[in-house]
């Protein structure tokens, strides 16, 4: 008979143990199983994503890979260029460039090469659209994990302890039965099959494109040495083409597109380079003081948006103004434009309205999207500045003809003026066109009224009111130097201008125009303090719309 130690040591674990033991077995394996799942559904439904958006002047397709490589395909017609990116895991991404509304094949490869030659916006563009794609594969991924583990639980609840039991048993008789030895091997050999099967079905890869030949990737200067050697050594460096018949065909489009590149990299460079030059003409603010920097008309020449973050580093500006016309049609194609201007000056609030050439919803749209305080009207305070503003309210796209909302350009002011002298702590108008601001500068009800629209510089002009308070007017240059409705080029076509506004307590007591020159050079007019600036009895001069 054995002893009583003996028998303790060959008795199993006792019951209140095993069902312990039994449910940490069972939650590991259900944890274990939800991971194995979440990760093969999320990186199958990573590599198989795709997303369509705005990239530049084109509609582009944004789809994730594992080569290292950001690829940009063009179509049949221009080579595909591609860089190396150093991202964890070799993740990359191709894009695939589609329609666009560029009248000439010329014509759009110059807008790439300039807005290539800026391209910070788009590239965090393509990142948070990757991100967005990451986090919503590994999302579904952890969704169906959870869903098989909640299924794996469910069962097992089921079930039953009882019949769990019953079953083991019958595994347990069969493994004892001679020639049932290894039908529990066999089973659990066929379950494992079942779950390999799964996984492969799962990640089965899509069909693979039929190509007609080997894409051969070789240095841009080597394709094109005689233009790499006319370019700055470092600044195409990493950039690989797809080498091959469509290459040589498209040779003069592509020689184009470099030189423009360059051109545009080397001018609005040396611009913002030049900006230091200058700092010890631009009023630095004193104690208790902020300065805003204001834009208007851009008209897509995303070249200035970082010339003029040089000027407002320069002073610690704290607030942008955008008095509007940052695109020449207000196309979906130009997002670009407001996608620029909220990557340079993303460390500031932007307050803004959209001009006559923004037609549509679609820029306004996009600003809210960036964060700007689109001004629709009604007082705002922004950095303890009191704003109120409109939205221009036509349509003038670069061809057709003027066209009116339903709300006027007179209507607009006079709404202004009503608004603002019943608040009666709105410090500052923004509007697009002169026009617009009129009656609220005349109505002694506001500090300073801004715009733009013109083209060309006015005022400050200082302005007495019935009961006495000054209020000063101000119209921007086009800041991307447009003659017309379009700036986007490889430099400067006429001279540009950024406006410093310096707010004391959240009102306006100076301001600074800053003018940028087709050849290069940066003047900065004097700054005129607005309790000095002398006070007309009549406006001398007519805004023309």
């Amino acid at each position: 008979m054995p002893s009583p130690n003996e028998s303790l040591a060959s008795d199993p674990a006792p019951a209140s143990v095993r069902p312990r033991r039994h449910r940490w077995v069972l939650a590991v394996a259900v944890v274990a199983v939800g991971l194995v799942v979440a990760f093969v559904v999320g990186l199958t439904t990573f590599t198989h994503a795709h997303r369509t958006v705005l990239v530049g002047a084109h509609s582009g397709t944004v789809t994730p890979t594992f080569d290292g490589h950001a690829t940009l395909d063009f179509g049949s017609v221009l080579p595909r260029i591609r860089m190396a990116v150093d991202q964890p895991f070799d993740l990359g991404v191709s894009i695939d460039l589609g329609e666009t509304e560029a009248d000439s094949l010329n014509e759009l490869v110059a807008r790439d090469a300039v807005i290539a030659s800026q391209p910070e916006a788009e590239i965090a563009q393509i990142g948070a659209v990757v991100r967005d794609i990451a986090i919503a594969s590994a999302l579904r991924g952890l969704g169906a994990g959870l869903a098989v583990a909640i299924l794996m639980v469910a069962v097992w609840m089921l079930v039953g302890r009882r019949r769990r039991r019953e079953i083991g048993g019958r595994l347990r008789d069969a493994v004892r039965q001679r020639h049932l030895q290894h039908t529990p091997l066999r089973a659990l050999v066929a379950l494992a099959l079942a779950l390999v099967l799964a996984g492969v079905l799962l990640t089965w890869p899509e069909p693979a494109e039929e190509t007609v030949a080997d894409v051969r990737w070789r240095p841009i200067a080597e394709v094109y040495p005689e233009i790499a050697a006319e370019v700055d050594e470092g600044d195409l460096t990493g950039v690989q083409v797809s080498s091959g018949s469509a290459t040589d065909a498209s040779r003069s489009i592509v020689e184009s597109a470099i030189k423009t590149y360059d051109t545009s990299v080397k001018f609005y460079g040396a611009l913002a380079e030049r900006v230091p030059e200058v700092a010890d003409q631009l009023r630095q603010p004193e104690d208790g003081e902020t300065v805003a920097v204001l834009v208007s008309d851009r008209h897509d020449n995303v070249g200035m948006d970082k010339v003029v973050k040089a000027v407002s580093d320069e002073v610690g500006a704290s607030l942008l103004i955008d008095a509007g016309d940052d695109t020449s049609t207000g196309g979906s194609w130009e997002g670009f434009s407001i996608r620029s201007l909220a990557e340079q000056f993303r460390d500031m609030p932007v307050v803004a309205v959209a001009g006559n050439h923004d037609e549509g919803p679609y820029v306004t749209e996009q600003m809210e999207k960036a964060g700007f305080t689109v001004l629709d009207g009604e007082p705002v305070e922004v950095e303890g500045i009191r704003f109120i503003g409109f939205s221009d309210p036509r349509s003038s796209g670069l061809t057709a003809g003027w066209s009116q909302g339903d709300t006027s350009i007179k209507q607009q002011g006079e709404e202004l003026a009503e608004t603002s002298c019943e608040d009666g702590g709105v410090s500052t108008v923004v509007v697009h066109s002169p026009t617009t601001g009129e009656e609220v500068a005349d109505s002694g009800c506001v500090d300073l009224v801004v715009s733009g629209h013109l083209h060309v510089q006015r005022g400050p002009t200082a302005l007495i009111s019935e009961d006495g308070r000054r209020t000063v007017t101000f119209t921007n240059a086009s800041t991307g130097g447009a003659a017309f409705a379009f700036a986007l080029g490889s430099k400067l076509r006429r001279q540009a201008q950024a406006t410093l506004i310096t707010y004391a307590d959240g009102s306006p007591v100076g301001i600074q125009p800053v003018n940028f020159n087709p050849d290069g050079s940066i003047g900065v007019e004097e700054y005129a303090a607005f309790d000095t600036l002398p006070v007309l009895s009549e406006e001398t001069t007519t805004a023309t719309d």
